[in-house]
């Protein structure tokens, strides 16, 4: 199969956020996704809030991988995946982990001391795959959300 691999592009933005409401559906959670094209071009385009590489397959956007950068107290600069989402069709034809890999480059690029995300705990397909690239999974740690109303809360 022939893809490319490229940085997306503001014009990209609507397919972007239809492979986020793809995930979102698999994940049992379509209603929880409230972000909007005009977000994604504004925080990606305007702000400069994240990196977006898209894979084409035949002129169509068929994956993304979304990253940004964070600071560890630990480590300096490192780069966060937030989302590396494939179309269910096309998952199996390597087109994940070509995304994988440039995100790995992305980090390298930018000499960042670790590249981090976050994998589902039933997601074991996933796991197997990140660990065989010499990837770390932390067991003994959680991952922790405040949603909107915990910030009110915490404000007032």
């Amino acid at each position: 199969m022939e893809y490319v691999i490229r940085e997306a592009k503001r014009e990209d933005m609507p397919a972007v956020l239809e492979l986020i409401k793809e995930l979102a559906a698999y994940e049992e959670a379509a209603d929880q996704v409230e972000i909007r094209v005009s977000d994604l071009e504004h925080e990606g385009f305007e702000e400069s809030n994240f990196k977006c590489f898209v894979a084409e397959v035949k002129g169509k956007i068929e994956g993304m991988a979304l990253v940004y950068f964070r600071f560890s107290t630990w480590k300096g600069r490192t780069v966060h995946l937030e989302d590396l989402i494939v179309r269910k069709k096309m998952r199996g034809t390597g087109l994940g982990g070509a995304l994988y890999k440039r995100v790995v480059k992305y980090g390298h690029d930018n000499n960042v001391k670790r590249v981090e995300w976050v994998v589902s705990e039933g997601n074991k397909n996933a796991q197997e795959f990140y660990e065989n690239t010499g990837a770390d999974i932390k067991k003994n740690w959680y991952t922790v959300h405040m949603d909107e109303t915990g910030i009110q809360k915490n404000i007032d």
